[in-house]
């Protein structure tokens, strides 16, 4: 009896503190100063969850085929494209990872936004597009202060091959089976509390095809029409954000912008510019660590080069890091002999390293210039529900890609605190425990 009351405190105390740290998803709860509550792609505040229940399996494949677009999309980048379109996060975005809320117009009208560290511009589905998929369109007529950018605009000069229709900055873009026509616009945009007035973002007028995302997008990259470049006076080009874990739905995260109440306990790594590929965070990973073991992973898969692209980055937008064959063959082989060698090992698509019986894990360490990121097993192993298969969250880049980069991806930044510094030209990482009660 003693234990079971002792359980039962302990539980309605994990939730006191889980409702005080702002845990609970509250879908109709208003975002705090400058801090945004992030919702997974699969949360029950999230409209583009799957309408109808999907077994474990095909959860995993289905974001594993994105992953292999979005790959594609970013090895287009490091190829030297040296301007990214308004649609830039399109292959990944028709399902987003991880959506925040923004406020759009003057009277506002709330929009769901995919957060997409690669991409630089904000872009939305607007009333009256032909083929958008959405339900919920931005609705410029009624925002007061919504207006056009003219063809003269600086900012027109910013995208891709803009075109002039009655004077205002237009363009087209056609990618795989889709194509769309977009305005190039102004309005008021409220991230949390915090109104941010003129900002420019991408107006979606006609979409065609079959890949077309229904909802916004939210640039976190370095380029000019960032959020970040867009609100350099306000939020000093600094943000952190805590992704939390798919496997709880229920729990949300953040994005914290601006220096105010950013974490003072972390370790950074400095940022390394790429002139061909500026707006994308790369990073120096000197070397992977699997237990307490360096693994020996050839130089040439690590190195930095921004001639060809190659590297490391962290990415928001890909769910399963990736890393260039040699790199993973090695950390993958290092991972099943600290496993077991006497275990069978089968596959999952494009995971080839999973088990059928239960498994002791070891770490992961990514160890980059100054600090190492030390993954635990909710980081590196995905489970069938029924717990029958285990696999290890990772894999090799696709043959079909340029593969030259090392992709940290968002399984990998769960529950992390991941502060991007521009100002410092650095990221930092620090482990967040949900929940963690100490007594």
């Amino acid at each position: 009896m003693k234990l079971s009351l002792s359980l039962l405190l302990f539980f309605f105390f994990f939730l006191f503190v889980s409702e005080a740290r702002g845990l609970s998803p509250g879908c109709s709860a208003q975002d705090q100063g400058s801090t945004l509550k992030v919702f997974h792609v699969f949360s029950p505040c999230s409209p583009f969850r799957p309408k109808s229940p999907q077994s474990w399996a095909e959860s995993v494949l289905q974001l594993q085929a994105k992953d292999q677009a979005r790959m594609q999309y970013l090895s287009s980048l490091v190829a030297g494209r040296s301007v990214v379109p308004i649609a830039s996060g399109r292959q990944i975005t028709q399902s987003p990872t991880y959506i925040v809320r923004a406020k759009i117009g003057t009277p506002a009208q709330t929009m769901l936004l995919a957060m997409d560290t690669s991409s630089d511009v904000a872009w939305i589905p607007c009333a009256g597009c032909i083929g958008c998929s959405s339900s919920t369109l931005f609705s410029p007529v009624k925002s007061t202060s919504f207006r056009s950018l003219k063809c003269g605009a600086p900012q027109c000069r910013q995208v891709p091959s803009p075109t002039c229709g009655g004077g205002a900055c237009n363009f087209n873009l056609t990618y795989g089976s889709s194509t769309i026509a977009a305005n190039l616009v102004q309005d008021t945009v409220a991230l949390a509390t915090d109104p941010v007035p003129g900002y420019t973002f991408g107006c979606i007028q006609k979409a065609t095809g079959s890949s077309v995302p229904p909802q916004g997008l939210l640039g976190l990259g370095r380029g000019p029409l960032s959020l970040l470049s867009q609100t350099q006076n306000l939020y000093k080009s600094t943000f952190s954000y805590c992704l939390p874990s798919f496997k709880s739905p229920n729990f949300s995260g953040s994005l914290k912008l601006g220096p105010i109440a950013q974490p003072k306990r972390i370790k950074f790594t400095p940022l390394l510019k790429n002139p061909r590929r500026s707006s994308l965070y790369y990073v120096n990973l000197i070397a992977i660590r699997v237990g307490r073991r360096v693994v020996d992973v050839p130089p040439a898969a690590l190195a930095f080069n921004p001639t060809t692209g190659a590297g490391t980055i962290f990415d928001s937008g890909t769910v399963f890091t990736r890393l260039v064959e040699p790199a993973y063959v090695a950390v993958r082989n290092a991972f099943r002999r600290r496993v077991g060698r006497n275990l069978t090992v089968t596959s999952l698509g494009g995971f080839d390293t999973c088990y059928t019986v239960p498994i002791n894990a070891p770490t992961i360490t990514f160890m980059f210039a100054g600090m190492n990121v030390t993954l635990p097993q909710d980081n590196l192993l995905i489970h069938s529900t029924a717990g029958s298969i285990t696999c290890l969250a990772m894999a090799s880049a696709p043959d079909n890609v340029n593969s030259v980069l090392n992709v940290i991806a968002n399984m990998q930044q769960q529950n992390h605190r991941v502060l991007y510094d521009l100002p410092n030209s650095r990221i930092g990482v620090s482990r967040f425990l949900w929940g963690l009660i100490i007594i």
